[in-house]
Formats: structure tokens, sequence, C-alpha cells
């Protein structure tokens, strides 16, 4: 004590707090906490574990997008809405859309294909129409509508709907009603759907048209079924995946379900 007084009870103080500042280092997440998050449903966050977590390079394989065709990676951030105005469908709480582009997205079939693909999604009977609690009418006015499905270049997507958890997906803006469909994999699908695009994009439509109409994302709700339209099959259909990424509280509880693109897939 006399050779180095208040030094004896400092060091080891000193020792504990670079010991707590390490393991907190070791908990933080190694992605960017500046970007905005992506919610998809509204006010559920996705807050990614740190790279290279438990599972974290399975769900990497699941989440990226697949190798394919070009698509439109940046367009000009301004919208047009597709003509196509008809007749209420479906019964229960009418909600009207539009059919838009982003200026600048080119698409194979062209804007008239991606607008016949939404028609045809929202009128199948195995979409949300189903319940029988809800209508749907296309109409021409965005100004007015309940929701606005627009394709979106693969940036501006980034851009609306956050890339916190780097891999690409689509989203619900309820600020604007609008339904941020990305071009990446409008062209490309998902890993989960083993190449079968045209399931992913009545999946994608089905997906994020379900969050305009309240609903959040869920997991898997059993071994081998068909997955709920609500879980992020985007990213995945194992709920471990999920978890690795840090998607919406899903737990990893090693449920696998089956890709599924639709609210209601046995009604006939």
């Amino acid at each position: 004590m006399s050779t180095y007084g208040w030094r004896v009870y400092a060091l080891p103080i000193l020792v504990v707090l670079t010991v707590l500042a390490v393991l907190d280092a070791a908990r933080s997440p190694l992605w960017p906490s500046n970007q905005a998050s992506t919610s998809g449903s509204a006010g559920n966050p996705l807050i990614p574990n740190p790279v290279g977590g438990p599972g974290f390079d399975a769900a990497k394989a699941s989440a990226e997008l697949p190798g394919g065709g070009p698509f439109t990676v940046q367009g000009a951030g301004t919208w047009r809405v597709i003509p196509g105005a008809g007749a209420p469908f479906g019964t229960g709480r009418l909600f009207t859309y539009t059919v838009e582009i982003e200026d600048g997205v080119e698409l194979e079939g062209g804007p008239l294909g991606f607008a016949t693909t939404v028609d045809s999604t929202l009128h199948n009977p195995k979409s949300w129409i189903g319940s029988g609690r809800y209508q749907f009418q296309r109409i021409d006015d965005s100004r007015v509508a309940t929701l606005r499905i627009s394709l979106a270049s693969q940036l501006t997507t980034r851009r609306l709907c956050g890339f916190q958890i780097p891999f690409d997906a689509s989203c619900w803006k309820p600020q604007d009603h609008r339904v941020v469909i990305n071009i990446a994999r409008w062209a490309r699908g998902a890993v989960a759907f083993q190449g079968n695009v045209v399931q992913y994009q009545q999946y994608a439509v089905n997906h994020e048209v379900g969050h305009g109409l309240g609903f959040s994302h869920i997991a898997c709700d059993g071994p081998g079924r068909l997955a709920p339209v609500m879980m992020q099959q985007t990213w995945g259909v194992a709920d471990n995946y999920l978890a690795a990424l840090g998607t919406d509280h899903v737990t990893p509880d090693g449920l696998v379900c089956q890709p599924n693109a639709w609210p209601f897939p046995t009604v006939n």
C-alpha cells in the first residue's frame, strides 16, 4: 500500500470493466445499425443476429437471390399507374388497388404482364377473397387507392424497405399505402421455391397484400405443412433459418414447411 497506494484497488476494477466491454462488443450486431430496418409487417422491425451466428451459413444460402436473367437495378424513383380499372370482386370489406411500375423498370412481359399477374392472383379463390372477408377493386387513381401495388427496381426497393438484413425482399409501406414488389425477386424468385418463379410471384403479391390487410409475419406451423403465406418464404421455409437471420421473433424450433403461394391453398 505504501508503494502503490490506490492503484492496488483500481487495477482489478479496470480488468473487470475491460472484460465486460469485450463481452458487450461480442454481442453487438456486425451489420450497420444506422440503416432503416425492414418492417414488412407494420411495427415489427427486423433485428439481425451477428453475422456468423448459429445456423447463419445455411440461412444465408436460403436467403440469397438465385441466379437468373437480368433485372433493373436502379429506376427513376417515380411511378406510373398501369391503366385497367375493373369491377369489385369478392365479398366483405372493400380494398381498392392500383397497379404501378417505377419509371425505368423493364421486365419480361412488360407492365401489362405484371398487371395481369397481380389481377389473376387476387382474383384466385385461393387468395384473400377465399376468406369471404375481403373484396377488391382495381382503380386507376393512386390518390384514393387503399393499396398501391408497385413494381420497383432493386435499389429503390432497398431504399424504401430498408436493407439491414442484407438480402433482397419486398415490403409494405403503410404511410404510402404502397405494396413494394422487388423486381429482382420478381425476375428470379427465391431458393425455397426451387425455380418456380410464377409461384413465387403469386406468393409475393399475396404476402405483401396480406400486410396491407393488417397481417404480420408468422412462423412455420408444422413439419412438412404448406408454409403460411405470411411466413417470410423469400428467405426460407425453415424456422431455424429465419431465426438465424433475426426475423420477427421466429424461434429456432426445427420446423420446416413447404413453399406455398396462397392464403387459402385448399380452397377449390
